[in-house]
């Protein structure tokens, strides 16, 4: 048996996956996420480990014999997370999360230096981890030299699972302080920001193993015998093993809390103008390409908690398929943009409100809004040498038939619905440990899931979205001063 872990910004999961790769139980535990200042997100990294207790409690509980019986752990989590230890292991303040916007004055200064674009191969965006450091040494100095180690969300997961300051190669190729080519941190970049490598966590690739689980958690978990924790992988490069997107020419769409556009590349291909994140994969001598959204189905649960109605409900109204793009435009930059505007102070904005429009207009204008956005990662991937044949459809988001079909329409190319099943971050997780603790050739682990659907673009529709598109595309440069 093997255990999937995923340190999500909402909730965390855990999944129990058997040696043939199906998943006999999942358990979440809620998190909240504080926000102190407008921009600011963080959470307490030790609500992580309280979530994943009441996880784990439910798993030994319900399948107490297979909990007994893993063999390996895998974890995945939200990446670019600052979250500062001091020598103990103890956090020192809360985690800085993806979504915080504060550090963007830091990140437009180490962007300016030509040596974060030629090593890393990626801009400085605001919400990576090293611009937050640059921010608490100036803003909270205390801190920052009472750090001893800084990580990633799943690797202070790590940290109280198996007393090791490990991370992966493709988490570590969001903090901007990775030689993402040469697979190896970067003492440069350190010095940069005033770090260096005696306070970052060792470097592995994610289906290696870091450790083993400490005795007390074993015991206390019911398990028997060594379990071997694996390196893991960033959220987006566990959930592209989870779906089998490991090879040149796979590719998926993500509808989570934020959206992504990822393709996997067969070597290092970076493209700092189109604002890419040109990242090392979870498996060894490979990489990938994202655009990312920061606020994809996050938007349409904004609109939820607004107009107080479910989103099935909200989603409901509009029937299966539009027959026509809504009057009215969304950008849907509620947190900022990243790809391809990288601007932490945009913000979302309707525009083309009447009197005539109504919930359904609202919710269709954000679908779309959040399409289009995607199709701009699309469109910055293709700047950089990626063509997308077809995409695997994952995240919570995906299981509306109607939002993938306005979604297949903006981006002009098919989107297969794998079958019922969980093939997300921590399936993947899972099977990365899976590969940790029996070794394994990826290719036969890793594999897509069947197909229940595809969901192909609708002529007439993708036809208009083309000119609606170009007029969403126009908005954020009309309306990009007045945010500020």
């Amino acid at each position: 048996m093997y255990l999937g872990i995923d340190i999500g910004t909402s909730s965390i999961k855990v999944i129990l996956m058997t040696a043939e790769q199906d998943v006999l139980a999942s358990a979440t535990a809620p998190l909240e996420v504080m926000r102190p200042q407008p921009g600011w997100s963080e959470q307490d990294p030790n609500a992580w480990i309280a979530a994943l207790g009441g996880a784990m409690d439910i798993l030994k509980r319900e399948r107490p014999a297979e909990v007994a019986a893993v063999k390996g752990i895998g974890l995945s989590g939200q990446m670019h997370g600052a979250t500062l230890v001091a020598k103990d292991g103890a956090p020192i303040r809360p985690s800085i999360l993806w979504n915080d916007g504060r550090s963007a004055e830091e990140a437009r200064r180490l962007d300016a230096d030509p040596r974060f674009h030629e090593i890393t191969g990626n801009l400085v965006f605001p919400g990576f981890t090293a611009p937050k450091l640059a921010w608490v040494k100036t803003h909270e100095p205390d801190n920052f030299a009472a750090t001893a180690k800084v990580l990633l969300p799943k690797d202070f997961v790590r940290l109280y699972l198996t007393a090791d300051a490990a991370t992966d190669m493709s988490d570590a190729s969001g903090t901007s302080w990775l030689d993402v080519g040469k697979r190896a941190w970067s003492p440069e970049l350190l010095a940069a920001t005033d770090m260096d490598e005696s306070r970052m966590p060792k470097l592995y690739e994610g289906s290696q193993a870091t450790g083993t689980l400490r005795p007390a958690l074993a015991r206390l978990w019911g398990m028997a015998g060594e379990v071997v924790v694996a390196a893991g992988g960033g959220d987006n490069a566990a959930a592209a093993c989870g779906v089998g997107v490991t090879h040149p020419g796979a590719a998926f769409v993500s509808l989570g809390t934020s959206g992504v556009v990822f393709a996997a590349t067969e070597a290092f291909a970076p493209n700092v103008e189109s604002a890419v994140h040109a990242f090392c994969h979870a498996l060894p001598n490979t990489w990938h390409q994202m655009g990312v959204i920061l606020s994809a189905a996050g938007s349409l649960e904004w609109l939820s908690r607004l107009l107080k109605e479910p989103v099935p409900d909200l989603i409901g109204h509009l029937g299966n398929t539009p027959d026509y793009p809504a009057p009215v435009l969304f950008l849907p930059y509620l947190s900022g943009e990243r790809t391809p505007h990288n601007d932490a102070a945009a913000r979302g904005v309707f525009i083309g409100l009447a009197q005539e429009s109504d919930r359904a207009t609202l919710t269709q204008a954000v679908l779309e809004g959040v399409a289009f956005a995607l199709a701009d990662c699309q469109a910055a991937l293709a700047a950089a040498g990626t063509t997308i044949p077809r995409y695997l459809a994952v995240g919570g988001g995906s299981r509306s038939k109607t939002w993938l079909t306005i979604m297949a329409s903006a981006l002009n190319t098919p989107i297969g619905i794998p079958e019922e099943g969980d093939y997300g971050a921590a399936f993947g997780a899972a099977r990365l440990g899976l590969l940790a603790a029996e070794g394994g050739d990826p290719a036969e682990i890793l594999t897509h899931p069947p197909l229940a659907d595809t969901i192909d673009p609708v002529p007439a529709l993708s036809e208009a979205y083309r000119d609606s598109y170009e007029r969403w595309r126009a908005l954020y440069p009309a309306v990009r001063d007045v945010m500020r």
